[in-house]
């Protein structure tokens, strides 16, 4: 195991939101009746703080369509190792998923790029075997990559485009959280993962495009449908800064 993978999986057993298990398939007992399927491919940056279920406690508390998630995520992935590894396949051949979210790294290189477009247009020869549609997570470079952002923004736009899939630009609502609030906490101490303020933000973008309403107005304070139904809990100004960034990216997304 690669050092960074050690202290990725000893960041989320330390971090105080970071709850569920870090890596492989995870799933909560599915629901039943009128939900949207949502199956969440990814690495830590969607695990950390159990991104899909911040999503899930979102779209209770606006009282929309509930959502029914399973995740596959493992430390340092990227979507090629993904289609090399049974377990994504064999989640989304299950079926009945209505978006698959795809995340790596920022990807922010010409050959990062590439790469994320090849396994995007390959991993949705998938998705479309079964009626779902791709989705983009486009996350943040490192803290010390800052100045990639936009580069990132824009592979995760190119690869979207490739296979007519949703967009989530995560990590340019993280820019306008901090044109509107400088010293906004969304990373954690180690500059690559999420704080749960970040977690919230990206799960404030993902709720938009999948549900198409507003995000300004939704609580600060969640309960995750988790096991001890665990909490996230922002100071209600710091919420109202990151509801806004959201919604300023909305029209960028899709």
């Amino acid at each position: 195991m690669t050092l960074r993978r050690c202290f990725t999986l000893l960041l989320c057993c330390l971090q105080v939101s970071c709850i569920g298990s870090p890596t492989g398939v995870e799933q909560l007992p599915p629901r039943t009746g009128d939900v949207l399927r949502v199956l969440f491919i990814g690495n830590s940056l969607t695990y950390v703080n159990t991104l899909p279920a911040i999503v899930e406690a979102l779209a209770d508390s606006a009282k929309v369509k509930p959502l029914s998630w399973k995740m596959v995520a493992f430390p340092d992935y990227n979507l090629e190792d993904h289609w090399d590894r049974p377990d994504a396949r064999a989640a989304i051949r299950e079926g009945g998923w209505d978006v698959v979210v795809l995340q790596q790294g920022p990807s922010s290189t010409l050959p990062n790029r590439a790469q994320l477009i090849a396994s995007t247009r390959l991993i949705n020869e998938e998705i479309r075997r079964i009626n779902g549609r791709a989705g983009l997570y486009a996350v943040w470079p490192q803290s010390v990559n800052l100045f990639t952002l936009e580069a990132s923004a824009e592979s995760y736009r190119l690869a979207a485009d490739s296979v007519a899939g949703q967009l989530f630009l995560v990590s340019l609502a993280w820019k306008a959280a901090w044109a509107r609030e400088p010293n906004a906490p969304l990373y954690s101490p180690d500059g690559l993962h999420s704080s749960v303020a970040g977690s919230y933000l990206a799960a404030l973008v993902i709720f938009q495009q999948l549900y198409q309403r507003t995000t300004v107005g939704l609580p600060a304070r969640l309960t995750l449908r988790l096991t001890g139904s665990p909490r996230v809990e922002l100071d209600t100004r710091l919420a109202a800064v990151l509801q806004q960034a959201a919604q300023d990216v909305s029209a960028h997304g899709r």
